[in-house]
């Protein structure tokens, strides 16, 4: 029995290390094959047709590298059936130069999960929604290591996120899968990046995604998710936006789009852009979109008119009612904790505030019981301006570039206040997180991390009201 690593995946071998005495002494070729230099054994896969010859090669030194030189066969027995890191894999010899590989029969039951690769995988919140609903990420690419620090304390016992460059991947590590997740980088799609577009320096990103599914060829998945700032849909005017969908029509697929608030899930105010993409088979599509609480009127208005767009858009339900607040999130932390600002730091806020902040912060105070407000600082007039919001309901989390995208927690009420950065639990819980997720990295590090992350149950949402039909009715 042998364990399938994520490294097997990428590589397309396995490892038969400590097993070498199954097979036959004259087996073992050298580092490159050369004509008759070694004997070859044959290998039955299970599910592929024919035999497979190869031969276990060995290093400059002459000791086995450990897995089959025939790697090809391999990538073809890990798609047909699947292969997910972390199953079993039987080897058994069935004559001295005959073997079989198979499936482990526990693991054949268990791989029948479809299987996700999501990029731009950041801390992995993607995962957690769609291990939530019985699906299994086989690949994980981020550029960012400090983001891939957060993922690995969660996923310890995997191998599969790759660090580095989208452009860089090699389209041979991925394995077959039925769906690519790819959260892009939103920076020059927003006000923020001050709208540089699709082709700005972060979000031009997209290009090396939907690149990477080129490559792919036959290969590509049946279903893509694609999620970004509401801001997508208006850059340069709507010609960002019909863009990408049109590269994705050249790719093969036919797209849906829709928009959800974490507020429906999680006491954040978080609109997002979500795509799907299907791969065309032909079949009629709707190609009209009615106004919903998913589809306002300005995406309806730009489905409606993009004809151009081979679109396939799809009932979907309303989202649950928005019902979580500010308190239910908040962690209940002593009054003398460290991270409560003293004095100094909380008049300098206090100061900050318009007079109609400073209205809502006095009624909080005034107030029988403890309730919770959150402000970002913003520049008004060219003044620092710290600006609350009090309907329980917090920002929209951020990167803390510069400081000012750090939200401010206010707490208040029987005549007292206290102020203080919303910790890193409180964020990861604002994005749907259950504690059990470990943040071990400074503050900093983890506000980056869950600013530039997915809200959990919206996107676990979308599985249970999208993907999984799509998946069966493929």
């Amino acid at each position: 029995m042998l364990t399938v690593t994520a490294g097997n995946l990428r590589q397309n071998h396995f490892y038969l290390s400590r097993h070498y005495d199954l097979f036959p002494g004259d087996c073992f070729g050298p580092p490159q094959k050369s004509g008759d230099s070694t004997r070859e054994i044959e290998i039955l896969f299970d599910g592929l047709e024919g035999i497979v010859r190869t031969d276990i090669p060995t290093d400059a030194d002459g000791k086995p590298r450990g897995f089959f030189r025939d790697r090809g066969a391999i990538r073809r027995f890990y798609e047909y059936h699947g292969v997910t890191a972390g199953e079993q894999l039987a080897v058994e010899r069935v004559s001295p130069r005959r073997f079989r590989v198979s499936i482990a029969r526990e693991d054949a039951e268990r791989r029948r999960r479809p299987i996700a690769a999501e990029f731009f995988s950041g801390i992995g919140l993607v995962r957690l929604a769609l291990e939530a609903q019985d699906w299994s990420v086989g690949f994980a690419n981020d550029i960012d290591p400090d983001k891939a620090e957060m993922y690995r304390h969660n996923w310890e016992s995997d191998d599969h996120l790759v660090v580095g460059d989208i452009h860089q991947l090699d389209p041979d590590s991925i394995p077959a899968c039925d769906l690519f997740t790819a959260s892009f980088p939103c920076n020059d799609l927003s006000i923020a990046g001050k709208w540089a577009g699709i082709d700005g320096k972060e979000s031009s990103a997209f290009f090396g995604f939907t690149g990477l599914l080129e490559k792919l060829g036959d290969r590509r998945p049946p279903l893509v998710l694609l999620e970004n700032v509401v801001g997508f849909l208006l850059s340069n005017q709507g010609a960002d936006f019909e863009r990408a969908l049109a590269e994705l029509n050249r790719l093969g697929y036919v797209v849906d789009a829709f928009i959800l608030n974490a507020v429906h899930w999680t006491p954040q105010s978080r609109a997002r852009l979500f795509i799907v993409a299907r791969r065309d088979d032909g079949k009629p599509c709707r190609r009209t979109a009615a106004q919903s609480k998913v589809r306002p009127d300005a995406l309806c208005q730009f489905i409606n008119t993009t004809t151009e767009i081979r679109w396939d858009i799809r009932s979907l339900p309303s989202p649950p009612p928005a019902t979580a607040r500010l308190a239910d999130i908040v962690e209940d932390l002593p009054s003398d904790d460290p991270q409560w600002w003293n004095n100094d730091r909380v008049d300098y806020f206090m100061a900050q505030l318009s007079e109609r902040h400073a209205t809502d912060a006095q009624r909080m105070i005034d107030g029988r019981t403890i309730t919770y407000a959150t402000a970002f600082r913003r520049v008004r007039y060219g003044k620092s301006m710290a600006e609350l919001r009090t309907d329980g309901i917090a920002g929209c989390l951020r990167t803390p570039r510069g400081g000012s995208g750090r939200q401010i927690l206010f707490k208040a009420g029987r005549g007292k206040f206290q102020v203080r950065l919303l910790s890193a639990r409180e964020c990861a819980r604002l994005q749907g997180v259950p504690d059990t997720y470990k943040i071990d990295v400074p503050l900093n590090q983890a506000l980056f991390g869950f600013g530039d992350a997915v809200c959990v149950p919206a996107v676990e949402w979308i599985v249970t009201n999208y993907l999984h039909a799509a998946t069966e009715n493929r």
